[in-house]
């Protein structure tokens, strides 16, 4: 949860579009992030990710709200595969909202080369002065191929339409306008660990897919 970096406009590359060539890659922003500043926070949700032994506790502010649609599929590993697949986009958010590029749940989904990017693009993100609030949809959760039951492909969507970028020290929002793009298609390479997590090693994502856009 998906590169160019932080810009001078505050625009930030965690989702974007194009092919992986690491860790993350994409274009514009991270999820929500703005350049027109004002208004409030968006409307609260609450996180659907049914919480299992071991699950992760998230820890985000009162004004930032998640909500993860996955179904069940009847098979054990793929069930797992979308179960920590949910969790890493939590993680990545939580992180950024945070400011916390060695938080706990970030390092315990991500791995390799997207753990690599996350953690800079993450401090980045805390230098510019900026966290996260309002609200995050994850949807649309499929596993497109399993190996060995060791490593797995995994796709998903988000709708940042109503996530915003805001300054720490002035609470404005960053807002931007809803449009195709707010609407992302991740698709990621995971590895299981071995304490039993799917850990995604690399994520690339395409602002815009057809796939993903609603209303």
């Amino acid at each position: 949860m998906a590169a160019v970096g932080l810009l001078a406009a505050v625009t930030f590359c965690a989702t974007g579009c194009s092919s992986d060539a690491g860790g993350g890659s994409g274009s514009d922003k991270i999820a929500g992030a703005g350049s027109a500043e004002g208004g409030s926070s968006s409307p609260s949700a609450s996180a659907s990710h049914p919480a299992e032994k071991n699950a992760p506790s998230f820890d985000l502010p009162s004004d930032l709200k998640i909500d993860v649609e996955s179904k069940a599929t009847g098979d054990a590993t793929k069930d797992a595969i979308l179960r920590d697949a949910a969790y890493s986009a939590q993680a990545n958010i939580e992180a950024f909202a945070q400011g916390e590029s060695q938080a706990v749940n970030l390092n315990r989904y991500f791995a390799g080369d997207a753990l690599t990017y996350w953690v800079k693009q993450v401090a980045d993100f805390k230098k510019s002065g900026l966290t996260l609030t309002g609200y995050y949809r994850y949807y649309d959760f499929k596993v497109t191929d399993v190996a060995n039951g060791k490593t797995a492909a995994v796709s998903y969507c988000e709708d940042q339409s109503k996530g915003f970028s805001k300054r720490v020290k002035t609470g404005k929002v960053l807002r931007t306008s809803p449009s195709d793009k707010s609407y992302v298609l991740y698709t990621l390479q995971a590895s299981k660990d071995q304490a039993g997590d799917w850990q995604v090693t690399r994520q690339s994502w395409k602002k815009g897919d057809a796939t993903c856009v609603q209303g």
